[in-house]
């Protein structure tokens, strides 16, 4: 644990930063590649309903992502406060009983949609050419692997919060490589189309979830996680601070689908040529927001531990250290989203009108990333000091209370080009309510932070 305690306490914020954000970010891309990887094979079948069905079914393989947001980041949280406080014993008891939410919640769910299989392919909106495509899809993927895919997640986000960063991002590159490598010979090879998709993606998530088992026993005394199941714990004291945060994250999780739906909706009253742009748009848009989430996820354990070690200092140069590589970042990507906005939408489609429409698109979505960056950064100190409320009212604001409403204003009063303009300014509303919450929170500390030194140099009089 030496190595461990030299990353939160000794090393500096910079070293440490990227020692753990790097490989987060590395696997946010690898995870965003093989997305798109898998969407370019299904659509190399030519069948649009089979694309369709993978659409259609995205809802329902996406609460595994809630589910893993959940306990993943509700619990690695609180193992890095944990970490910070050196209490190594209820570390144990928070993963195992991480990690047994998890698998319970994913188990009844696969169930679930098995029970109500017809049900919920209704709900979908599935046609009769579709429905059964959909379901050959959601069975691989949801029935059969929502245990071993929500895991695997759970997995990485515990092991990155012990600054287990490299080894977990390790994982996900494994599920996305041996995605790539599966896709083309099921869906070719054995000519099973989104089948094949679907069940290559089962089996590099299972095998994810194999290595991560086989890391931690490997890892034994450098990680705190255990697999002893005496060790489960239904404590308050265990599973509040988990849910206070996790909550928050997996309901972030849920709007997004929401706001994602909503404006779908809106922007195909206008057209399939305006559909379409505003999708590669939304493609393009995963790049910077994939690479803010890793910095993210990368500077959340630090946070947390130096929080539970009362060395505000140091989380607070984190956090602004965090705050100033989003922005950087981001503010590249609009100077190159701007002027090469035209070069990457040819990259999806080289249709004319929709080139048109989405580098015009392009250029005002891509205004919001700076802001929105931050707006990650704060809610990942939030969450990082098990601060739910403000976590809470973060999430729930930027993509549903704000956001939501919003797309139906803007769609009211400027049409088209209104529910585009809309992200940009629900996010610097959403920054106003984040930054005011944690300048207070920040000066808080600071006060307390004084009040000990006072009492300690009191003591030494």
């Amino acid at each position: 644990m030496k190595n461990r305690s030299e990353i939160f306490e000794k090393m500096s914020i910079k070293k440490a930063v990227f020692t753990l954000a790097l490989p987060t970010i590395l696997s946010q891309l690898v995870s965003m590649i093989y997305n798109l990887t898998d969407t370019y094979f299904i659509g190399q079948v030519n069948d649009p309903y089979q694309v369709a069905a993978v659409n259609v079914a995205f809802p329902i393989f996406f609460v595994l992502i809630v589910f893993a947001n959940l306990f993943g980041i509700g619990g690695g949280s609180l193992v890095s406060r944990l970490l910070g406080k050196k209490d190594y014993d209820n570390i144990k008891k928070v993963t195992i009983s991480s990690l047994f939410g998890a698998f319970l919640m994913s188990l009844v769910y696969s169930i679930f949609v098995f029970v109500y299989f017809d049900q919920l392919l209704g709900l979908l909106g599935t046609s009769v050419n579709t429905i059964g495509h959909t379901r050959d899809y959601l069975f691989w993927t949801v029935v059969i692997g929502a245990v071993p895919s929500t895991l695997g997640m759970v997995f990485g986000h515990l092991l990155r919060s012990e600054g287990f960063s490299k080894q977990a991002s390790v994982g996900i590159a494994i599920g996305g490589v041996l995605n790539v490598i599966l896709d083309p010979i099921f869906i070719f090879g054995f000519d099973m189309g989104v089948e094949g998709a679907a069940l290559a993606t089962m089996i590099a998530n299972t095998l994810a979830m194999i290595y991560y088992v086989i890391l931690i026993i490997k890892l034994g005394d450098q990680t705190h996680m255990s697999f002893d199941f005496r060790l489960i714990s239904f404590r308050k004291y265990i599973w509040i601070p988990i849910l206070a945060i996790g909550l928050p994250a997996a309901s972030a999780s849920l709007f997004n689908v929401f706001a994602t739906t909503i404006i779908n909706n809106l922007t195909s009253a206008y057209g399939d040529y305006e559909l379409a742009a505003m999708g590669i748009v939304k493609k393009i848009d995963m790049i910077p927001l994939h690479v803010t989430l890793g910095i993210s996820q990368g500077i959340l354990p630090l946070i947390a531990y130096n929080y539970a070690a009362k060395n505000y200092k140091r989380m607070r140069d984190i956090s602004k250290y965090g705050m100033k590589l989003v922005m950087i970042f981001s503010m590249l990507c609009v100077v190159l989203f701007v002027v090469e906005a035209p070069l990457l939408v040819r990259i999806f489609i080289k249709d004319s009108t929709t080139v048109h429409l989405g580098e015009r698109f392009l250029r005002i979505a891509v205004l919001a990333m700076p802001v929105m960056g931050v707006n990650f950064v704060i809610n990942t100190a939030f969450q990082a000091m098990g601060k739910g409320r403000q976590s809470l009212l973060l999430s729930i604001s930027r993509q549903g209370l704000i956001n939501i409403p919003l797309l139906y204003l803007m769609d009211y009063w400027f049409g088209l080009y209104g529910i585009i303009w809309t992200q940009l300014l629900a996010d610097l509303l959403t920054f106003a309510i984040g930054f005011y919450l944690f300048t207070k929170l920040t000066r808080r500390l600071h006060d307390e932070e004084d009040y000990y030194s006072a009492q300690l140099l009191t003591q030494e009089v």
